[in-house]
């Protein structure tokens, strides 16, 4: 009787695993079967996102200079932007000669920049496309209210920097690479000052925002945008010293990176690139609904515009 019970007790046993060991082959056949259905839509996903002139939604990266976000302008237009096309937007602002290269090397679908002579360097390249007159405002140069190298009486603001050579004034440079230091460049080279190296001239490496606080503690003077300089205006102790020279305005363009280019040497970059999203940007900026916008924005605040809307206009005409 007991041999009987035992023998049961084992084929009961021994049915039980076998059904288990079915019931895990079922169950790993199942996940096997889950784990290829994901990976192939994500690969599916992957392949539609980065078509070039893919119509799907999805996000774009703008790289852009400091002086656009620290105004605040694209606190205002990227919202508007992403509601209104559906694109989703990642701003990453750096100096102009940094947001260039991001866009020459793929990196960055859409550039909004304000050094045209390097603009123009990476459109002959083929690099960048769709390049757009956006805006303008102009630069001065600030300093501390004594104005100890006295620029106040300059003509110029190539005078004014020689005068502070002269003196050997402490002068604050971003030495960033961005459109503020190429300008700033530019005019250290008409002063007759090609490489300004000495104890009185710093570069802090930083962002507008940061380098005007830099020269405000310390007592010096920088180059900066107008918008930024009004922004910070109330918490810095600086002043307006020299404006309105020629080799002061400072433009805008917003442009397209060239998925064509790109991919002569980085075939994975170029297929990450949001082609149609760029586009609508450009499209976005230049637009009538915008242009406006812009020309509005500061005047509430500061009593007069940040930025002056140019889309359509004659480049040359603002140069005269």
């Amino acid at each position: 009787m007991l041999y009987l019970l035992k023998r049961y007790a084992e084929k009961d046993i021994t049915e039980m695993m076998c059904v288990v060991k079915r019931n895990a082959v079922l169950l790993s056949i199942l996940i096997c079967l889950v784990v290829f259905a994901l990976i192939s839509c994500g690969n599916k996903n992957n392949n539609s996102d980065s078509k070039l002139g893919s119509q799907g939604k999805g996000e774009i990266i703008l790289a852009t200079t400091t002086s656009t976000q620290d105004t605040g302008l694209l606190d205002v237009l990227i919202p508007l932007f992403e509601q209104k096309t559906g694109y989703k937007v990642k701003t990453i602002a750096v100096g102009t000669g940094q947001a260039l290269a991001m866009g020459e090397r793929g990196d960055a679908d859409v550039m909004l920049v304000h050094a045209p002579e390097a603009e123009m360097e990476l459109v002959k390249k083929g690099a960048a496309i769709n390049r757009k007159l956006v805006m303008h405002n102009d630069f001065v140069v600030v300093g501390p209210p004594e104005d100890p190298a006295g620029i106040g009486k300059a003509k110029s603001a190539a005078e004014a920097f020689k005068l502070i050579a002269q003196k050997q004034v402490l002068f604050i440079s971003r030495g960033d690479d961005s459109g503020t230091h190429r300008k700033e460049l530019q005019i250290w080279e008409l002063a007759g000052i090609e490489n300004p190296e000495d104890r009185w001239y710093q570069s802090t490496g930083q962002g507008m925002g940061t380098t005007l606080d830099i020269a405000s503690e310390k007592v010096g003077y920088t180059l900066t945008d107008r918008g930024t300089y009004l922004v910070k205006r109330d918490n810095i102790r600086l002043e307006i010293l020299v404006e309105g020279a020629k080799e002061l305005l400072n433009i805008y363009h917003v442009m397209q990176t060239n998925p064509e280019y790109v991919k002569k040497t980085n075939p994975n970059a170029a297929r990450m690139i949001n082609y149609e999203g760029a586009k609508a940007f450009v499209d976005f900026m230049v637009s009538e609904e915008v242009q406006k916008i812009i020309g509005e924005f500061g005047k509430d605040k500061f009593g007069q515009p940040l930025f002056f809307p140019d889309a359509g206009k004659d480049e040359g005409e603002l140069l005269k």
